[in-house]
């Protein structure tokens, strides 16, 4: 898990830049915004959501690959897959990411880089109004817990 310092750490100006650099590219990939693509939804719970959708890929920031996991996180309570499919911005609630970073990012939580945008791809804060993006512990303290050591509860497979 993340230091506690740096988990405390989070949501300065170069995390709020690098996480506008991924909205970037997930928009002209067509992986967040008014014309993203869409899959199939799967039924989730809280906190991201009543119907999920999850993408598995990979992206190039500041000279770095690494395999960047996209949900879409849909509300509220009783929204069925059918009102998500045939109306997804009015059901959308945020976009929650994470972004495997180079080795020597935060190892002692798998690297990952975490964000969580509203739907118009503005940065979702804490209610201290910290901006949600990078070694946000909220995020680390949850995914510790998932099977395998990704950080992943969706998959084991490995992710390039």
């Amino acid at each position: 898990m993340a230091s506690a310092a740096a988990a405390q750490d989070f949501g300065k100006q170069g995390d709020k830049d690098y996480a506008g650099q991924l909205w970037q590219i997930m928009q002209e990939r067509n992986l967040a915004g008014e014309d993203a693509v869409q899959a199939f939804p799967y039924p989730g719970t809280d906190p991201h959501g009543m119907m999920l959708e999850t993408f598995y890929t990979d992206a190039t920031v500041d000279g770095h690959t690494g395999t960047l996991v996209i949900k879409r996180n849909y509300g509220p309570e009783g929204v069925t897959v059918d009102q998500v499919l045939g109306s997804p911005g009015d059901h959308l609630g945020a976009v929650t990411i994470m972004f495997r970073r180079a080795n020597d990012y935060a190892s002692d939580s798998g690297n990952w880089f975490w964000a969580k945008y509203l739907p118009d791809g503005t940065l979702d804060q804490t209610a201290e109004g910290t901006s949600i993006a990078g070694l946000a512990q909220g995020c680390i303290s949850c995914h510790a817990t998932a099977e395998g050591e990704d950080y992943l509860f969706t998959t084991n497979a490995e992710l390039r």
